[in-house]
């Protein structure tokens, strides 16, 4: 592995950063079971839970560039490499590594989060994510480096997993930035230096309807499609959130 350092470290970093964007948009945005830290005292505010959702995946973008350069800068070694099994491999360790650091950090030693946390067993869930999706990938991604490397020479495929993975990294780094993913409503977060009414009248611009208001977390609807996240940031907005589960889902969240 030595003479491939450095695209293995590329999809390492690659596989982490798409394993953080996966549970951050499956978990946090889509079945909303929690938020990165559901369980930490003193941060019960909603927009602070969202606030820090959105700077996990700050930090999610930052070691996605960073496999992103490193994998750029490695495009003589792609050549070299025996197969896509080194990079697939690679990536899905890293895809792993993250739900298994996440299961040991977050969940049991540090306590901020739960996979599940309204389930009545949390364990059981925390157990089988930790399974599904980190130790599980791990193997296989070591399989399938072993069976790369057991080939040997250069072989094609590596530049298609290349792009594979550049484009899951940009596809995914997307979807977490997107603004509402349902037409007609958002949830609409606000700094604390705009006040109620500059909100109101940012959202009334929009021709949007507020359906509830708390600590700063604006659940918003239109009569027509959505305008552009833009319109809204444009405005003063520090977030703006689709959700894709309706109506019932703002209720929940506000709850």
């Amino acid at each position: 592995m030595a003479g491939f350092r450095r695209s293995v470290w590329a999809a390492y970093l690659l596989g982490f950063a798409l394993g953080g964007f996966f549970d951050g948009i499956l978990l946090h945005q889509i079945l909303q079971w929690h938020h990165l830290l559901s369980l930490v005292e003193g941060v019960g505010d909603l927009r602070a839970q969202v606030i820090y959702d959105g700077l996990f995946h700050a930090l999610m973008y930052v070691i996605g560039l960073a496999g992103l350069i490193l994998l750029l800068g490695a495009r003589q070694e792609l050549r070299t490499l025996p197969g896509s099994g080194i990079l697939v491999g690679s990536a899905l360790i890293g895809f792993g590594a993250w739900h298994v650091a996440d299961a040991v950090l977050s969940h049991w030693l540090l306590g901020i989060h739960r996979i599940k946390l309204d389930s009545p067993n949390p364990l059981l869930w925390d157990l089988f994510w930790f399974v599904l999706f980190g130790l599980l990938p791990i193997a296989l991604g070591w399989q399938l480096r072993n069976q790369a490397q057991a080939r040997g020479g250069p072989r094609p495929g590596a530049g298609t997993a290349a792009s594979c993975l550049l484009v899951a990294a940009m596809g995914m780094g997307w979807w977490a930035a997107l603004g509402p993913q349902e037409p007609r409503s958002a949830i609409v977060v606000f700094p604390s230096s705009v006040s109620d009414r500059a909100a109101m009248t940012a959202i009334a611009e929009t021709d949007g309807r507020v359906l509830w208001l708390s600590g700063g977390i604006w659940a918003v609807t239109w009569n027509e499609r959505m305008p552009p996240a833009v319109a809204l940031y444009g405005r003063g907005a520090m977030l703006v959130s689709g959700r894709v589960l309706g109506a019932g889902c703002l209720a929940w969240l506000k709850a």
